[in-house]
């Protein structure tokens, strides 16, 4: 994925105006760091959209079965405690969290960490960054992120407190005490 970063320290958007400005640039997939730069990436390619999909469907069948929080796709920004807006490929919040957000809010980049985020590497993504973003998730209040590489076939786990751990595909990734009972092996998604 090819990312374009746009230095906004000195412009100082409110948060109005970048809402705006992705509003109006719908056709781009926009977020924001801590330092306030504006990054723009390209649109997902066909393999990793498929991925997408296939983890977003098993993912989403899990949740209706369980009917403890709220899923969300690539599509979803969230503002973070550090003042990022970041989009994650899939996230998760629990329901007693996100019902004390305020409705207009929900219809925004609500000021909330996802408690659960997957994020999944592009042919053309950096992994050093893609595991800073990681990073950052933990640091801001996610409680379990999965990144997924599909080149080396490789998750790696990230929580509060602890080194990240690495999973090969054919291993079970379990959601633990944040995801309870959701279980997911990425040799059978990905291939």
């Amino acid at each position: 994925m090819q990312i374009v970063e746009i230095k906004t320290d000195i412009v100082n958007l409110t948060e109005e105006q970048f809402f705006l400005l992705c509003v109006r640039n719908k056709e781009l997939r926009i977020e924001k760091d801590k330092h306030q730069n504006i990054i723009i990436m390209s649109p997902t390619g066909a393999k990793g959209s498929n991925y997408n999909l296939k983890l977003g469907h098993v993912f989403e069948s899990w949740n209706e079965r369980k009917n403890s929080g709220i899923g969300f796709d690539s599509n979803s920004g969230f503002t973070l405690p550090n003042g990022a807006m970041r989009s994650p490929d899939l996230s998760w919040i629990p329901y007693e969290k996100w019902n004390k957000i305020p409705e207009a809010e929900q219809e925004r980049f609500p000021h909330i960490c996802p408690d659960f985020v997957i994020e999944l590497v592009s042919k053309s993504d950096s992994l050093k960054q893609q595991k800073e973003k990681m990073e950052e998730w933990i640091e801001n209040g996610c409680r379990l992120g999965w990144l997924i590489d599909p080149a080396t076939r490789t998750t790696y786990i990230y929580k509060p407190k602890m080194e990240a751990t690495q999973i090969p595909f054919n291993e079970t990734l379990s959601g633990e005490d944040v995801l309870v009972g959701f279980e997911l092996k990425l040799d059978k998604i990905i291939l």
